[in-house]
């Protein structure tokens, strides 16, 4: 185990939490597409960090994870320019997403390092 994959792991739960919270306040005519789709791209990339933590070859799994990554990046845009999600709740999950995507792309130059 590397020291990148637990605190990612933490930082991505918490990431979640906030997630949720913020897609559940989204109109009802969005709540089963647009939120729904943001909901599950967040899942997805937990699974993808639990996956690489135990599967010998991690690399499918983290390329997966960061591919969920920037899609969930572009709805969490359209949610913000179709106003769904405010300036403040934008900023605070794009830095948040941002962040978990500097600790996966540190895990993955880790990986092809060796």
């Amino acid at each position: 185990m590397t020291s990148i994959e637990l605190p990612l792991f933490i930082h991505w739960e918490k990431t979640l939490g906030d997630i949720f919270s913020r897609t559940e306040k989204f109109p009802k005519r969005v709540r089963f597409t647009l939120s729904s789709r943001i909901d599950n791209l967040a899942l997805d990339i937990l699974e993808k960090i639990i996956e690489a933590r135990y599967v010998k070859d991690k690399s499918a799994a983290l390329a997966q994870a960061s591919i969920s990554l920037e899609k969930l990046r572009v709805f969490l845009r359209i949610s913000h320019e179709e106003r769904h999600l405010d300036n403040k709740g934008f900023e605070h999950v794009a830095r948040n997403i941002d962040e978990a995507g500097r600790m996966l792309g540190g895990w993955i130059r880790s990986r092809s390092a060796k």
